[in-house]
């Protein structure tokens, strides 16, 4: 719960409302329920506190706990699942948590830059490209959850078993950015009749607790596409 008032762990979270990378940290951090600062960024002008705490990559989410930062989001929710007791994040085996870790590094080097090269593409015929690379790479993950979920006693509603977990958290995040697909290229990243077990995950996780406290909606994913293509027009003419 993000409260600047409250703060008993010396937590603070920078981020960006609608970063899929800065939602997973907030999430996990709900899950775990603790209190914290959120900072929110402005990545058209990155702060001095952004550019000192990640200097390698100056991006969001950098988690700041007691001075030290931590950066990368995948790193940050195995941070706070590591350092607080309460609802486990990952996975209780180590073959678990492999296979987890394994399709969370899956979701961001393949499905991510996918389903974000539809946003970026230039052309039509580059647009059905990365469509047909998004929809490859949620049939991976559609026979990846139905042999993670299958593998306890009987299917699981999440990849974390009956509960919310890693792999939730990995691919959660972005059900604001697939919801703004819809809106502006009426493009189904989890279509039913292609992956129906990721659809009724989907419908599932989106009612959560953890996502209805942090996940924006759609049209505020939507409202900062619309202000990346402005600025990346703008920049062209310069």
């Amino acid at each position: 719960m993000a409260d600047a008032g409250n703060n008993e762990q010396g937590l603070r979270l920078l981020g960006l409302h609608v970063s899929p990378f800065a939602l997973r940290a907030r999430m996990a951090l709900s899950l775990k329920g603790l209190s914290y600062e959120y900072i929110e960024q402005d990545l058209f002008h990155k702060s001095e506190l952004l550019l000192a705490s990640n200097p390698v990559h100056n991006k969001v989410p950098v988690l700041i706990h007691n001075g030290k930062p931590i950066c990368e989001s995948l790193v940050v929710v195995e941070y706070v699942d590591e350092v607080w007791p309460g609802t486990a994040i990952l996975p209780a085996d180590p073959y678990g948590r492999a296979v987890a870790r394994f399709w969370a590094a899956y979701i961001d080097g393949k499905l991510f830059p996918a389903y974000a090269g539809v946003m970026k593409a230039a052309t039509e015929d580059e647009r059905t490209e990365k469509v047909r690379e998004t929809h490859a790479a949620v049939l991976k993950l559609e026979k990846a959850f139905a042999e993670i979920s299958s593998s306890g006693n009987g299917a699981a509603p999440f990849f974390g078993g009956d509960s919310v977990g890693y792999l939730d958290l990995a691919l959660g995040c972005s059900l604001p950015w697939f919801g703004a697909l819809r809106a502006m290229f009426g493009v189904e990243v989890i279509d039913a009749a292609r992956a129906p077990l990721l659809a009724a995950w989907a419908e599932r996780f989106a009612e959560t607790a953890v996502a209805m406290e942090v996940l924006p909606e759609p049209d505020q994913a939507v409202a900062y596409a619309k202000k990346i293509q402005a600025y990346r027009a703008a920049s062209a003419k310069k």
